[in-house]
């Protein structure tokens, strides 16, 4: 396993896979590995000669209050797991590398980031998200790159910028992995305290229920996001960040339920921002 700190090395093995014509697959995190990130390298050391994993807390991502010092670092950990789990590289560049001073230069995805979480987080978080993915696709060079569907707006305005700009990745959504009691696996879960850890499921409960809700033939957007909403603001102590029923492929909000449609939201609890979502049609399929 190699470990590459430097952009000017890791430019030099990207040149030297594509020179083998060796398929990389690439699998951004930014650390504090989980089982949900295990899942995408798993499926990349499936598809791919050589997968490659980078491990950085992205400044630019983080908007002004947000829990950019506190966001979990875990670094030797993530060394065990990737070694035990074969990696190939694994790339860990410094903030000041991927960005030099005085850079004046951003990425944007409009239209798609404007909904969901570009409501409470704003332009600039999505800006962030696609700026440093650019800045990865350019100096790996991954022939795919591997993203979980929890974040499925990150990953729709990904696949977007990816078509505008002709990068040459193919991007692969995989599926949602879960707590044993539900929850969606995210690196921020370690930060919930304990006392609020079984109510954060408030989120997962309100989407269960508007999959229930839709299978029971209530297909009015209105009726089930207020049902939805309810469900959560039950408890007083936890702040609805965005909760919305929009189109998969648009991110438009619908007014009914006619086809496939993404339900998806965030909370705030214990201080600690957690999102979630679920595909849902009117006659199926009904994931969980």
């Amino acid at each position: 396993m190699r470990i590459i700190e430097d952009i000017h090395e890791m430019r030099r093995e990207a040149e030297d896979m594509a020179a083998r014509r060796a398929e990389c697959g690439l699998v951004p995190t930014m650390g504090a590995l989980h089982e949900g990130h295990l899942s995408l390298i798993e499926r990349s050391k499936a598809e791919n000669d050589i997968t490659a994993i980078s491990v950085f807390v992205n400044p630019t991502q983080f908007m002004p209050g947000e829990d950019y010092d506190s966001y979990p670092r875990t670094w030797e950990k993530d060394l065990e797991a990737a070694e035990r789990l074969g990696m190939d590289i694994v790339f860990h560049p410094s903030a000041e590398q991927m960005y030099p001073p005085r850079a004046q230069t951003s990425v944007q995805v409009h239209g798609l980031t404007r909904g969901l979480c570009g409501m409470s987080r704003g332009q600039g978080y999505f800006r962030g998200v696609t700026t440093v993915v650019a800045k990865l696709f350019n100096l790996v060079r991954p022939t795919r790159a591997y993203f979980g569907q929890k974040d499925a707006q990150q990953a729709l305005v990904i696949q977007r910028m990816v078509i505008d700009l002709n990068f040459p990745v193919e991007i692969v959504v995989c599926p949602i992995v879960r707590e044993e009691d539900g929850l969606a696996l995210s690196s921020r879960n370690r930060n919930i305290p304990p006392e609020y850890r079984d109510r954060a499921l408030a989120l997962r409960e309100a989407l269960l229920l508007g999959r229930d809700l839709i299978r029971d033939k209530e297909y009015d957007a209105f009726r089930l996001a207020t049902a939805m909403q309810e469900r959560i603001l039950q408890d007083d102590e936890i702040e609805l960040d965005c909760l919305d029923i929009v189109s998969p492929e648009t991110l438009e909000e619908v007014e009914k339920v006619d086809d496939l449609v993404l339900m998806a939201g965030a909370i705030k609890i214990g201080g600690v921002r957690l999102i979630d979502n679920i595909l849902v049609g009117p006659d199926g399929p009904w994931s969980d």
